[in-house]
């Protein structure tokens, strides 16, 4: 079965019984709220693609030393949904488990630490962290203004 936007084939992804697969859950997986899924129902694949587009441009726009982005993938939240520590010695988690995100990993050259980037379309958030994801820290994160 293909999924709404077509990236990926449901029947091929250990997740599909858990998440239902994507045209069954009508672009909801894991009961959550799918970025592709959203932007495609609502102005087809071509504001998709110009949505992707536009959120690759804004997290090369920030300015960051090392951070280039070529592309973005999708993500479950359940993946990339580290926990940061905060000055206080909490640690919080910023995404919801739940809902497809777009991101990507960007190794730095010379670098043993990487950038994770992700959005929803409503911020952009980098963060940097070690071998698996090990202590991450919170480059920065943007809310971005939507037109209304």
């Amino acid at each position: 079965m293909e999924s709404i936007c077509g990236v990926f084939d449901c029947s091929q992804c250990e997740a599909e019984e858990a998440c239902g697969g994507c045209r069954a859950s009508c672009g909801r997986p894991f009961g959550g709220q799918c970025i592709a899924a959203e932007t495609i129902k609502a102005g087809g694949r071509e504001a998709y693609d110009r949505l992707q587009k536009e959120l690759t441009e804004a997290f090369n726009a920030l300015g960051i030393p090392g951070l280039k982005v070529e592309g973005l993938n999708l993500l479950s939240g359940s993946y990339v949904n580290l926990s940061y520590p905060l000055p206080s010695g909490q640690t919080v988690q910023f995404l919801k488990d739940k809902d497809i995100y777009l991101g990507s990993q960007i190794e730095v050259p010379g670098q043993e630490r990487c950038y994770g980037i992700v959005t929803d379309g409503s911020f952009l958030l980098v963060c940097s962290y070690g071998c698996g994801g090990s202590d991450p820290e919170i480059v920065c994160y943007k809310k971005l203004v939507t037109e209304t």
